[in-house]
């Protein structure tokens, strides 16, 4: 079987490689893989310790980053090799200035893998949440390389639990500890026999509590906001958000708008112009005197949306009615009620807004006018759910140290 996986690896890059021909993110991927190899030739200093992060794209990144920035700050002996395998990730961070190494992971392919981790040369690695690659992994057990899974999160419908993936369980053995979210996953990973297995929780509230800490004063945002009405931020938004929560802004004055969708190319920030009747405004045009006078700001920059949430009354976060939800977490940090589409079921964290009574999923125009309705209409609602989700977010923190406190150990 795991020379079936390795022949699947093979023909996924060639893939990748025809595709960059037609695509610009297959391009960039492979032309990043080509330069790694150069990169840790370059930089790699083969005199000292190296611990390598491995994130698959952004959010992963994100969640790891509190580790990787206090190992840095507490343990300068250590250098930080940072890994990604999505151009998301790697273009957004390759400049990143809390790692000395920044690269692409080339395919999990025998050959690559020993030529990548010769020239790394680690002296432990760490995984963040979804990474499992069989060949990095079993080469890195291999030469004695420890390695760690952080704020993993597992669920019955992973190869590992099915009886025809018993073969890809190896890779979890690989492991010499696995920091997992919840009690749920520890408990499915013993009953396949993966016994080091330790609950932290999620390092993703770590790094929300940290990005409120440092976040932006925006004042073009904080002019907008004056006066006494609802603050709605709608982040990470798809038109199929749009078309749902913007007629309900322009029937409502008491509310004012601001709006950072997903995708800021000129098509989209047409579209939304096109829905809304109240005057709105992009911020990359916006006088004082029209973020005074207009009803709907539009973000059309990326990298301020964890700022902006802090302005806000009420959150509503994108991505529900497609593959899934942004991160709900920047908003609720905040202490306001977060409101998304049905798609959240993946997301523990959406689940447990709702329990809370912090979160509210809509699944259709009717749903999403009653839950706004009952938001606006009741400030005792509003402040109570608000403090909900705040208290959610405080009440999780600390899986970090709780990482390191078994790492110190070490």
């Amino acid at each position: 079987m795991r020379f079936i996986y390795t022949l699947a690896l093979h023909l996924y890059a060639l893939t990748v490689e025809i595709l960059s021909f037609f695509n610009r993110k297959a391009r960039m991927m492979r032309i990043g893989q080509w330069y790694t190899n150069g990169i840790l030739r370059k930089y790699i200093d083969r005199n000292a310790k190296y611990i390598w992060f491995h994130a698959a794209s952004l959010g992963e990144f994100e969640q790891g980053r509190p580790m990787i920035e206090t190992i840095r700050k507490r343990y300068p002996q250590y250098k930080i090799l940072l890994t990604f395998f999505s151009p998301s990730g790697y273009e957004v961070r390759k400049n990143y200035d809390g790692a000395d190494v920044i690269c692409y992971l080339p395919f999990d392919t025998p050959f690559k893998v020993k030529k990548f981790i010769h020239l790394a040369n680690p002296t432990a690695a760490v995984f963040i949440k979804y990474e499992f690659w069989l060949n990095y992994l079993t080469e890195l057990k291999k030469r004695h390389i420890k390695t760690y899974l952080i704020s993993a999160v597992f669920r019955p419908n992973q190869l590992f639990f099915k009886w025809y993936g018993k073969w890809y369980r190896n890779a979890l053995f690989c492991f010499e500890k696995l920091f997992v979210q919840d009690e749920a996953s520890k408990k499915m990973l013993a009953d396949i026999g993966i016994a080091n297995v330790e609950v932290c929780g999620d390092t993703r509230f770590d790094r929300v509590l940290e990005i409120k800490q440092n976040a932006r004063f925006l004042p073009e945002v904080a002019v907008f906001t004056q006066g006494n009405r609802t603050i709605l931020i709608a982040g990470s938004t798809w038109p199929e958000d749009e078309d749902m929560l913007i007629p309900y802004v322009n029937t409502h004055p008491e509310i004012k708008l601001i709006i950072a969708p997903h995708e800021i190319h000129r098509d989209h920030l047409l579209y939304i112009q096109s829905l809304l009747i109240r005057p709105s405004v992009r911020l990359s045009d916006a006088s004082e005197d029209m973020l005074r006078t207009h009803d709907c700001l539009i973000i059309d920059s990326f990298g301020l949306l964890s700022s902006i949430y802090r302005y806000g009354d009420i959150a509503y976060v994108g991505g529900g009615f497609g593959r899934g939800i942004h991160n709900t977490l920047e908003a609720a940090v905040y202490g306001m009620p977060v409101i998304f589409g049905p798609n959240y079921q993946k997301f523990k964290e959406a689940g447990q807004l709702i329990s809370c009574g912090g979160g509210f999923s809509v699944d259709h125009w009717t749903s999403f006018r009653s839950c706004m309705d009952n938001l606006v209409a009741d400030k005792a609602l509003l402040q109570k759910s608000g403090k909900a989700a705040g208290d959610y977010v405080h009440n999780h923190a600390g899986a970090t140290e709780k990482i390191l406190s078994f790492w110190k150990s070490k």
